[in-house]
């Protein structure tokens, strides 16, 4: 029985460590430089997650065709698509995470005293809300950079569930109509 994933665990482990080890990056360079270079840091947030976004949109995209190329059934490519979904939401997390110790005004609902690992999962909520289109309103971005990070992941959940889904529902039943 074929796996609902390529063989690709070493690369998502890289794209893991290589999340982890710049959101640490960030978060030691504002240690060091301090809020001097929180303004600096606050936009390398933005522009990875604009990055991200172009990346998880092609790479949504090339399983797209490798699932229909393969006639990959439905459930296996749901499968394939909630982990894609899984993986942005928890790297849109960092992002929003980044983005609340950088700032604590940029997104507004999340307290400063929190702990760290509180104001994580806040982010990782916030974002799962924001992926799924929900957003209660408890946690909203305030600021430009945050706003901007916000639709990042909002286009990013638009074109992974909804474009990508229906295009491969569609292409499906045009191959088994070439058929």
């Amino acid at each position: 029985m074929k796996s609902p994933r390529p063989a690709n665990s070493l690369r998502e482990i890289l794209e893991l460590a290589i999340m982890l080890m710049a959101a640490a990056s960030i978060l030691l360079a504002s240690h060091q430089f301090g809020s001097n270079a929180t303004p600096y840091l606050i936009w390398l947030v933005v522009l990875g997650a604009a990055l991200k976004t172009a990346y998880y949109f092609a790479e949504s995209l090339w399983h797209l065709l490798q699932a229909t190329a393969s006639d990959l059934a439905y459930h296996r490519f749901l499968i394939l698509m909630s982990y894609n979904m899984a993986e942005v939401t928890f790297s849109f997390a960092i992002d929003f995470f980044l983005m609340n110790r950088l700032d604590p005004q940029s997104i507004g609902g999340i307290p400063s005293h929190f702990t760290w690992s509180r104001s994580f999962f806040e982010c990782f909520y916030f974002s799962v809300l924001n992926f799924s289109f929900f957003g209660y309103g408890d946690i909203i971005p305030t600021t430009v950079a945050a706003k901007i990070v916000m639709l990042f992941e909002v286009i990013t959940a638009f074109t992974t569930v909804i474009f990508l889904i229906s295009d491969f529902v569609s292409m499906k039943d045009s191959m088994r109509r070439r058929l």
